[in-house]
């Protein structure tokens, strides 16, 4: 359950299902059982609505390395029907203006996700989904990202699902998470009620790893 203008952090070990629920989530895999709803639709029902209003970045991002940023865009805006106005709009939310006319093939790895999600924002989603958005990157290239995240959903209003596996990185941006292992929920909720029920426990790492423990028992 994420509330809207939430940033949720979504998060278990290796293997807890974290990319499958993803994946039904975008309409990839179907649920082999319970349902899945967003904006108060079936995703199965109606799937193409749906995912009008969802942006994703799944992993590492899909370009042309040898096309420019702006050249990229367009031919995503151009798939989702959006203006070209649009594109200049989300390189300067990522930013990446300054660079736009530069070959992906010339950027740093943090500067492709940040391309990434700029893909991602081109549709103007409601929510946005982040699947290790951090993966692979530098000091420099995690603070950006995270950086960017705080901004999507204090300025634009944007509603964000965050799966990573670097949960101080994850404490800093999120107001709500959900701990997944083995399939099952073990805790949803705010993250500062969270915090309230383990006192002893110093941060979230260590709550993670207490409520994963218990259940692999």
């Amino acid at each position: 359950n994420i509330s809207e203008g939430s940033v949720y952090g979504f998060i278990g070990p290796n293997g807890a299902g974290k990319s499958t629920t993803i994946r039904m989530l975008l309409g990839l895999i179907k649920n082999s059982s319970g349902s899945v709803t967003i904006f108060g639709e079936n995703i199965n029902k109606n799937k193409t609505k749906i995912l009008r209003n969802i942006g994703a970045l799944v992993e590492s991002p899909s370009y042309y390395d040898h096309l420019s940023a702006y050249k990229n865009l367009e031919i995503w805006a151009t798939i989702r029907t959006v203006g070209k106005e649009r594109i200049d709009h989300v390189l300067k939310i990522v930013n990446l203006y300054d660079d736009k006319d530069k070959k992906v093939s010339k950027f740093s790895l943090g500067m492709k996700q940040r391309l990434g999600i700029a893909q991602a924002l081109i549709g103007d989603p409601k929510l946005l989904i982040l699947d290790e958005p951090t993966n692979g990157l530098d000091p420099m290239g995690i603070r950006e990202i995270r950086n960017l995240i705080i901004s999507l959903a204090k300025d634009y209003n944007k509603t964000i699902l965050v799966s990573s596996h670097l949960l101080s990185e994850m404490e800093l941006i999120i107001n709500d998470v959900g701990i997944i292992n083995k399939g099952k929920l073990l805790y949803e909720g705010s993250l500062d009620q969270l915090k309230s029920k383990y006192p002893s426990c110093e941060n979230l790492e260590a709550i993670f790893f207490k409520l994963t423990e218990r259940s692999t028992l």
